[in-house]
């Protein structure tokens, strides 16, 4: 069994840790404590001190309408644009940037630890990435803009970059409780966009189109693409590294627990950090301080998509073949190895699947789209087929009927599919977005805090363009049907 907790770290790295105020009981873990902020003695509330606290200045303070359901809204009153961001899952992290369910204003009494259904962050730009790392997120705007990054949520590794407190400039925020700007050292800043962002246990990518790829946080393993420095101090860092190394142009990036990939314009794949389960895939189990090409099988091989969360690590290639490499303790790579672990990548036959166009893989589990709209899974915890199905070492395809296909509409297809780290989900070609898997701390959305076994409609107001997924909470950018 895989105990799921907000915050994962290895022995010997800078843990995110939590002091504790208070405990309460908690179905996942048994008993587990709030985070420790610290405000200004008239915010403080019973049982909840903070420590390390950013909020927006007071003229860009989020302002809940009383119509229209509850909306934050941080720029621009009258603007109602066509993008809409929503976030669910567990709030005390500061991860959904909902600052007044951590510290309640004067409209709400009480905490709200959890968000159990989507709820809407209202945004100046057009969000068009995002990702959730393990306790905080970062959002993007693909404009030009001097603002096109935002952040929240825990930042003890400086995963969200330094974010100085209105009390000192010498000291950053160790929980950032809403969306707050996250400045780039970009050389043309306003000719720069971000293409795509990426999380995870606790250090961050920023893929931009003009100045590459830029990385934050904790890179105790290289996970950051520098040197290791030992000892090196993570909080309250300003370093923002522009990674080089590459043969060429970087066109996506994937963050597993504590490694990242990077996918080339030529269809090559290069790894850094924690290798010890061969997740960077580079032929060895130590760690990598610096970007590596990755060889094994991806020799020669274009590849169009990597993706990981955990210690596992996949590829497509552009022919629609599948390679993994790292961790396979659940079964994830047992269709090419009875081991518990790959240090280089191998192509992984699947019979009956067909043209494999996506991958995404948790820290259990594994799920490929073929180009037909077809999702298969395997692995082990909730596939998605019911509760008899626990593990499995081959592909098991979900039922399309349960992604809404049927003789009144047979042409429904699943065009992505995500995982967190106990969680799956899938967005359908008619922009519906549809979830399973372990609820941990209520990260499904489905209004309740229970365990999902077979995908279900998540009720979201638009059309779901694209969704991230954490530990413990999700965000979803949905085009409205306004």
């Amino acid at each position: 069994m895989l105990n799921v907790h907000v915050c994962i770290s290895r022995p010997s790295a800078a843990v995110v840790s939590f002091s504790s105020c208070e405990t309460h009981n908690d179905p996942e873990g048994g008993r587990m404590s709030l985070p420790c902020v610290r405000l200004c003695s008239r915010h403080m509330t019973t049982g909840l001190q903070v420590c390390g606290y950013a909020t927006a200045s007071k003229a860009f303070r989020p302002r809940e309408k009383s119509s229209g359901g509850p909306v934050f809204q941080y720029v621009g009153q009258h603007r109602k644009p066509n993008h809409k961001v929503f976030v669910w899952g567990f709030s005390f992290t500061g991860a959904l940037g909902l600052p007044s369910f951590v510290v309640p204003d004067s409209g709400r009494k009480n905490p709200r630890k959890y968000q159990l259904t989507p709820y809407r962050l209202d945004t100046a730009e057009q969000i068009s990435s995002a990702a959730c790392g393990y306790g905080f997120t970062i959002i993007a705007s693909s404009t030009k803009d001097a603002s096109k990054l935002w952040a929240m949520g825990l930042n003890t590794d400086s995963q969200l970059g330094f974010q100085r407190t209105q009390h000192s400039r010498h000291r950053s925020y160790d929980y950032v409780l809403e969306p707050s700007p996250l400045a780039l050292p970009l050389v043309e800043p306003l000719q720069t966009r971000v293409i795509q962002v990426a999380c995870g246990r606790a250090h961050s990518l920023v893929l931009t189109d003009q100045e590459g790829v830029f990385s934050m946080g904790n890179n105790a393993y290289g996970q950051c693409g520098r040197r290791i420095v030992e000892d090196e101090v993570y909080g309250g860092s300003h370093i923002i590294h522009k990674m080089t190394g590459f043969d060429s142009r970087v066109t996506q990036v994937a963050c597993g627990q504590d490694h990242s990939l990077f996918l080339t314009e030529t269809g090559k794949v290069y790894a850094c950090g924690w290798g010890a389960d061969g997740q960077t895939g580079l032929g060895h189990h130590s760690c990598s301080s610096g970007p590596m090409e990755v060889g094994g099988d991806l020799a020669g091989v274009e590849v169009q998509q990597v993706n990981t969360y955990g210690d596992c690590s996949l590829a497509v290639s552009r022919d629609g073949q599948l390679y993994g490499w790292g961790n396979s303790e659940y079964l994830q790579l047992a269709s090419v190895t009875e081991a518990t672990q790959i240090n280089s990548p191998r192509r992984l036959p699947l019979k009956g699947c067909g043209k494999v166009v996506q991958a995404a893989c948790g820290g259990t589990q594994v799920a490929i789209l073929n180009d037909k709209g077809e999702v298969f899974v395997w692995g082990y915890g909730i596939l998605g087929k019911g509760p008899q199905l626990s593990e499995s070492s081959t592909p098991e395809m979900i039922p399309p009927a349960l992604f809404g296909r049927s003789e009144f509409s047979p042409s429904v297809a699943v065009t992505t599919i995500r995982c967190g780290l106990s969680h799956f989900a899938a967005v359908t070609d008619r922009g519906e977005l549809f979830v399973w898997g372990k609820n941990v701390r209520g990260c499904l959305g489905i209004g309740s805090r229970d365990d999902q076994f077979f995908p279900w409609r998540v009720t979201v107001p638009g059309s779901v363009v694209d969704v991230a997924c954490g530990v413990d909470h999700m965000v979803a950018l949905v085009k409205s049907l306004l």
